[in-house]
């Protein structure tokens, strides 16, 4: 998924895309695959004043219109 295609769907489902919400969506899109983890510390390299609660508030959201989808991982030992 590429971040116009984030981008648009939040457009449709109503939501402002706000400069935030870009810097989240570039980095979900080029980390395919990534927990919500590693988005939250990628974002947080690239702008410090994102906090963790945007970042999963955003994946949260993205969810909720069907953009992403979230994986659950269980560790089997």
């Amino acid at each position: 998924m590429d971040n116009v295609k984030i981008v648009e769907a939040l457009k449709e489902s109503g939501m402002r895309v706000t400069k935030q919400r870009m810097i989240v969506a570039d980095v979900i899109a080029d980390n395919d695959g990534a927990s919500c983890k590693d988005i939250c510390c990628i974002v947080r390299h690239k702008d410090s004043s994102i906090g963790v609660a945007t970042v999963y508030r955003m994946i949260k959201a993205l969810e909720d219109i069907g953009v992403i989808e979230r994986i659950d991982m269980i560790k089997l030992r």
